[in-house]
């Protein structure tokens, strides 16, 4: 899948750009079907709020019973004063998650891609296993900041082989909140471990090295149908969503079997429901 250009630019950077890998008719295909989901949500049944800024706060049984299921989580600014929605449903969800790519048959088969296990061996994965899967809005308006972080810090494994695959399902621009990430920094330390025990969760600080800023990162911006891939110690944010345009993209995280995975990662899997690959 990738030249030996590209793998020698994705170990430099620790991230890489390919455009057009999905096409217009299967973006559509997820895009109509997130939107199902979303429109049979009944928020007056259970429902939660995703943030990413205070985690160990905003953390609780809801987005923790999500991990084998499919949920769907509010904008934290989707509420009014009074409690109430600010505006639609169907603008004030921030995601879906997190096991759509095992348990829904149309994200199964964007998932199922011969291509992404390929490409996942050329990253360096020899036995790839995906453990996450999230549909992120990126809402007009009122799209929250996702703050500086690592993937890796949520799916520990030994050595470290967390490696993303983001599908931008619309442009991602400056504009709408694309994503920004530091060349090099999947070369740092791994800075926080986001740990579980049952249903006690908290963030383990591992470093004082701090966190780049706009001086140092490099927007991805791209267009629809493009995947970014990019090293689980790779540091990266997005910005909150100001335009009147969405942002919508499609996320995988996906670690080696051949390493060890931590059993406080806070999704794990047993035999009912194994983490399996692309294919």
């Amino acid at each position: 899948m990738l030249t030996e250009a590209q793998k020698q630019q994705y170990q430099r950077d620790g991230f890489i750009v390919i455009p057009g890998f999905k096409s217009p008719a299967e973006i559509a295909a997820l895009r109509a079907r997130a939107g199902q989901i979303v429109n049979d949500f009944d928020p007056a049944t259970q429902s939660g709020i995703f943030s990413t800024i205070e985690q160990e706060k905003t953390t609780d049984d809801y987005f923790l019973g999500s991990d084998n299921t499919i949920r769907c989580f509010f904008e934290e600014e989707a509420f009014g004063a009074d409690g109430q929605l600010k505006q639609a449903k169907e603008l004030s969800i921030n995601k879906i998650g997190h096991a759509m790519h095992d348990l829904d048959p149309a994200f199964r088969a964007f998932t199922a891609d011969a291509r992404l296990e390929q490409l996942a061996r050329d990253l360096g994965l020899s036995d790839p296993k995906v453990w996450q899967s999230m549909y992120i809005f990126k809402q007009p308006g009122i799209g929250g900041e996702v703050r500086w972080h690592q993937d890796a810090t949520y799916f520990d494994t030994d050595p470290v082989s967390v490696t993303t695959f983001w599908f931008a399902l619309e442009d991602a621009t400056l504009d709408n909140g694309c994503m920004w990430a530091e060349p090099g920094g999947h070369r740092g330390p791994m800075r926080e471990r986001f740990l579980r025990n049952g249903d006690d969760v908290r963030m383990e600080k591992l470093s004082d090295l701090p966190w780049p800023d706009n001086s140092t990162a490099v927007p991805l911006e791209c267009k629809a149908g493009s995947l970014v891939c990019f090293h689980g110690l790779l540091p990266h944010y997005s910005a909150p969503n100001r335009s009147a345009v969405s942002r919508h993209a499609y996320t995988l995280h996906v670690t080696d079997g051949a390493t060890n995975y931590s059993p406080q990662n806070w999704i794990q899997r047993d035999d009912k429901l194994p983490a399996r690959g692309f294919v």
